[in-house]
């Protein structure tokens, strides 16, 4: 499944809402639930549907196995309603079961995660930012998954406008994949890691790269150059939808020019390695989201060239889709 978290105008305000893309459009997962259980005679369809298919993306990750099997029947049933009758149905209590897709705002699949950690797994990158300090490539970084801790509350979807930090002159993108915790574990071995993925999305991890550079002269950091903004979506795609995550391509548009082109193949540190690293003697949590790092030529900085204001970034991962944001300076 192609999940997401969209915006609609309710009487009380503006919500966010769990939602699944289909060709029809955004399907509400949670009042498509109801309206399925309806359908098989349940009493109280709106209470179960809360519980069991939650309106947010993060409590219904939370559900587990459980939940995303009654999103799933709720879907099929759904698409053979529509098929039958060349319209979607409406809720038990008249709600909107499928909008069209630009009738809706997405957000990103999980605006306000509990937690971010970004990897530093692609070596081509990690190579030519050692290069560009004058520095050999440390034997460390094959040693152990390394990773940074990024802001969990600065959190934006595709379309929405990122801000210039006022205190960089170097602001650059960050082309990545990165995948959500699906359950609550310590200790996971790298084999068993797969089951612990709830799915996959493009991230971008803006940069200050002046800001950047002076922090990691004091070997302290990325901490300011990056965890002012993050950018994520459009959706979360599911493992099983995905297929194959390491060989993906991903791409980077700016201005409808295409700056960098990677593949999920070049990874060195998988994201079974990465789930295994954190995971020792530490507990992650449903939600939890674990960038890549930047893909090779992924970034501005490799490339010697700079977004600027106005620009629009557009990053893209194969059965993913397109993650796209402008630059704007107050």
């Amino acid at each position: 499944m192609k999940l997401c978290t969209f915006e609609v105008a309710t009487s009380l305000g503006r919500h966010n809402r769990l939602g699944a893309v289909l060709p029809a459009g955004i399907v509400d997962m949670n009042f498509a639930c109801a309206w399925h259980l309806a359908r098989k005679g349940e009493v109280r369809p709106a209470a179960l549907a809360d519980v069991l298919v939650p309106p947010s993306l993060l409590e219904f990750i939370k559900g587990g196995d459980t939940s995303m099997g009654f999103a799933r029947a709720s879907l099929a049933s759904l698409e053979e309603e529509c098929a039958r009758e060349g319209a979607p149905p409406r809720g038990p209590r008249e709600e909107t079961l499928v909008y069209p897709a630009k009738s809706v705002r997405l957000r990103p699949p999980l605006p306000e995660p509990p937690s971010v950690r970004d990897f530093y797994a692609f070596e081509a990158h990690v190579k030519k930012g050692f290069e560009k300090m004058g520095e050999p490539m440390p034997p460390e970084w094959y040693e152990i998954p390394v990773y940074c801790t990024s802001g969990r509350q600065n959190i934006i979807g595709t379309e929405d406008d990122v801000p210039w930090p006022s205190f960089t002159e170097k602001f650059d993108y960050e082309l990545e994949i990165a995948l959500v915790i699906g359950r609550t574990g310590r200790n996971i071995p790298a084999e068993r890691a797969g089951e612990y993925i709830a799915g996959f999305t493009v991230m971008n991890d803006f940069c200050a790269r002046d800001i950047q550079r002076s922090e990691m002269r004091v070997r302290l950091g990325p901490a300011k150059g990056k965890d002012w903004c993050t950018a994520m979506g459009p959706v979360l795609v599911t493992p099983d939808e995905i297929g194959d995550p390491y060989n993906l391509t991903m791409t980077a548009r700016i201005n409808g020019e295409e700056w960098s082109r990677g593949n999920t193949s070049s990874l060195h540190w998988k994201f079974e390695q990465m789930i295994e690293f954190l995971s020792h003697d530490q507990t992650i949590h449903p939600g939890d989201v674990l960038g890549s790092g930047t893909v090779g030529t992924g970034c501005g900085l490799e490339l010697d060239r700079w977004v600027r204001p106005g620009d629009v970034m557009e990053l893209e991962i194969e059965r993913i889709g397109i993650l796209r944001n402008r630059v704007v300076r107050s």
